[in-house]
Protein backbone atom coordinates (compact mmCIF):
# COMPACT_ATOMS: atom_id res chain seq x y z
CA UNK A 1 0.00 0.00 0.00
CA UNK A 2 1.40 3.49 -0.65
CA UNK A 3 1.55 6.27 1.34
CA UNK A 4 0.10 9.87 1.03
CA UNK A 5 1.27 12.79 2.85
CA UNK A 6 -1.42 15.29 3.96
CA UNK A 7 -1.05 18.48 5.82
CA UNK A 8 -3.64 20.82 7.22
CA UNK A 9 -3.73 24.21 8.63
CA UNK A 10 -5.59 24.67 11.94
CA UNK A 11 -5.58 27.68 14.57
CA UNK A 12 -2.53 27.64 17.04
CA UNK A 13 -4.72 27.42 19.81
CA UNK A 14 -6.56 24.53 18.74
CA UNK A 15 -3.59 22.83 18.05
CA UNK A 16 -2.41 23.76 21.87
CA UNK A 17 -5.66 22.45 23.11
CA UNK A 18 -6.36 19.35 21.28
CA UNK A 19 -2.90 17.97 21.01
CA UNK A 20 -2.37 17.24 24.84
CA UNK A 21 -5.68 15.25 24.36
CA UNK A 22 -4.76 13.19 21.94
CA UNK A 23 -1.38 12.37 23.54
CA UNK A 24 -2.98 11.12 26.85
CA UNK A 25 -4.27 8.46 25.08
CA UNK A 26 -0.49 7.80 24.11
CA UNK A 27 -1.04 8.37 20.39
CA UNK A 28 0.37 10.97 18.11
CA UNK A 29 -1.65 13.70 16.14
CA UNK A 30 -0.74 11.64 13.12
CA UNK A 31 -2.06 7.98 14.68
CA UNK A 32 -5.43 10.04 15.94
CA UNK A 33 -5.82 11.43 12.50
CA UNK A 34 -5.70 7.98 11.25
CA UNK A 35 -8.33 6.70 13.30
CA UNK A 36 -10.76 9.10 12.75
CA UNK A 37 -10.43 8.33 8.59
CA UNK A 38 -10.57 4.57 9.04
CA UNK A 39 -13.19 4.97 11.57
CA UNK A 40 -15.13 7.35 8.54
CA UNK A 41 -13.94 4.08 6.01
CA UNK A 42 -15.24 1.62 7.64
CA UNK A 43 -18.85 2.83 8.92
CA UNK A 44 -18.86 5.32 6.34
CA UNK A 45 -20.57 7.83 9.25
CA UNK A 46 -18.72 10.62 10.64
CA UNK A 47 -17.91 9.33 14.41
CA UNK A 48 -18.87 12.94 16.39
CA UNK A 49 -21.55 14.02 17.93
CA UNK A 50 -23.36 17.08 17.15
CA UNK A 51 -25.73 17.46 20.52
CA UNK A 52 -23.05 18.52 22.96
CA UNK A 53 -23.94 22.06 23.18
CA UNK A 54 -27.59 21.03 21.45
CA UNK A 55 -28.91 20.82 24.86
CA UNK A 56 -31.40 23.51 25.70
CA UNK A 57 -30.24 26.19 23.36
CA UNK A 58 -33.11 27.24 21.58
CA UNK A 59 -33.72 30.55 18.46
CA UNK A 60 -36.22 33.21 19.35
CA UNK A 61 -39.09 31.16 17.07
CA UNK A 62 -38.03 27.75 18.57
CA UNK A 63 -38.75 28.81 21.83
CA UNK A 64 -42.02 30.50 20.78
CA UNK A 65 -42.90 27.09 19.82
CA UNK A 66 -42.42 25.83 22.70
CA UNK A 67 -44.27 27.81 25.12
CA UNK A 68 -47.30 27.88 22.87
CA UNK A 69 -46.91 23.82 22.54
CA UNK A 70 -46.93 23.75 26.68
CA UNK A 71 -49.88 26.09 26.63
CA UNK A 72 -51.87 24.79 24.37
CA UNK A 73 -50.60 20.94 26.10
CA UNK A 74 -52.68 21.90 29.31
CA UNK A 75 -55.68 23.10 27.61
CA UNK A 76 -56.13 20.48 24.66
CA UNK A 77 -59.31 18.30 24.73
CA UNK A 78 -58.47 14.85 25.93
CA UNK A 79 -60.02 11.82 24.32
CA UNK A 80 -60.74 8.49 26.53
CA UNK A 81 -60.70 6.46 23.35
CA UNK A 82 -60.08 6.32 19.28
CA UNK A 83 -63.95 6.13 18.34
CA UNK A 84 -64.58 9.80 20.54
CA UNK A 85 -61.82 11.30 19.18
CA UNK A 86 -63.03 10.33 15.52
CA UNK A 87 -66.88 11.56 15.82
CA UNK A 88 -64.87 15.06 16.58
CA UNK A 89 -62.74 15.01 13.99
CA UNK A 90 -65.11 14.07 10.89
CA UNK A 91 -67.89 16.59 12.78
CA UNK A 92 -66.13 19.35 10.53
Amino acid sequence: MSSTNFNIRMDESLKERAFPVIESYGLTPAQAVKLFLNQIADTKTIPLSFQHNSNRIYNEATRQSLIEAREEFTTAKRYSNLEEMMKDITAF
